[in-house]
């Protein structure tokens, strides 16, 4: 019994001494991507599809007040089946504006996924080069696990934006 504790002792300790010796990279993704000039291009695309896509909303909500607007002058000489039916058919503008809405989310989601996805890939190849030649023992994005504490840590963003904007010009 006594071999066994001081068995579990030494283990333990050995895993204290080594836990001192890990330093932890860390990188912040989203800044690379934002520091990057194929991330600025990607970025900047993505801006102008946006744009696009919200102007034309805009134009379908000026379009959709102006006729709730006429609906509301109009409402009290209108009959009740009349001011109902158009009623009926300004809420089903507004549903089908909605749906037009959430439809431009998902493919302005799904060009970012696409146009990001290539740049993702290469960033993921140098931050393992860059671990490695930094002598991490691991390294972490921090938005996604930030780490609060460690007693060695080091930023690896810088050297991989300046290696990618090296590398992919």
């Amino acid at each position: 019994m006594k071999k066994i504790l001081i068995g579990i002792l030494l283990l333990s300790s050995a895993a204290v001494f080594s836990a001192d010796s890990v330093t932890i990279g860390v990188i912040n993704i989203q800044q690379v991507l934002d520091s990057i000039k194929e991330g600025k291009r990607v970025t900047s695309k993505l801006k102008k599809s946006f744009d696009n896509k919200k102007k034309t909303i805009k134009k379908e909500e000026e379009k959709l007040k102006k006729k709730r607007d006429d609906l509301m002058k109009q409402a009290s000489l209108l009959s009740a089946e009349a001011r109902g039916k158009k009623e009926r058919e300004l809420q089903a503008d507004f549903m089908k504006l909605q749906q037009q809405t959430m439809g431009y989310q998902k493919e302005i989601q799904k060009q970012e996924a696409e146009l990001k996805k290539p740049i993702l890939e290469k960033i993921k190849k140098i931050v393992d080069q860059v671990s490695q030649k930094s002598g991490v023992d691991f390294t972490v994005e921090v938005s996604a696990s930030p780490v609060v504490f460690a007693k060695s840590k080091k930023d690896l963003t810088e050297e991989v934006i300046k290696i990618y904007d090296s590398k992919y010009k």
